[in-house]
């Protein structure tokens, strides 16, 4: 017998006692298998993986691009990884793809991720701190203009 909950049961909220956002996150990050910067970029390189930046453009513009990585704004990334929607992206093969969603600080991707693993991406995960760890270790950022 499994003790794993299901992924929607994450989300579940009961009328005796709300959850924060806090909580929402230990419970959602409790079904990650969160990644490190350094693998992430390993994984990527290796093509075991698919970066997906879902920073806003605000962001990406001050502090450069993750090279290689799919950029999708937050509202669009359903839509776009979907591997059976009609406004999938190219790289939204299949269920099985690993995408490992980067947001600024890790917060909103662990959302993210659980989102995609409803929508059947089984190995959707997020980045551990997000762009800002990437850079603090000193892996590639593309700063070029557009």
């Amino acid at each position: 017998m499994t003790t794993e909950r299901p992924v929607a049961d994450a989300y579940s909220v009961t009328a005796e006692r709300p959850v924060g956002i806090d909580e929402l996150l230990e419970r959602v990050r409790a079904d990650l298998h969160r990644v490190e910067a350094r693998a992430a970029h390993d994984a990527a390189r290796a093509g075991d993986a698919l970066l997906v930046d879902i920073r806003y453009a605000a962001l990406r513009e001050r502090d450069g691009l993750i090279p290689g990585a799919l950029v999708v704004e937050r509202n669009e990334l359903e839509w776009r990884l979907d591997p059976q929607g009609s406004h999938r992206a190219p790289e939204a093969t299949s269920h099985d793809l690993r995408v490992v969603v980067v947001c600024n600080e890790g917060y909103a991707s662990s959302l993210a991720a659980v989102s995609l693993r409803q929508l059947g991406l089984h190995r959707a995960t997020d980045l551990v701190g997000g762009f800002q760890a990437w850079r603090t270790a000193g892996l590639p950022v593309d700063t070029a203009g557009p």
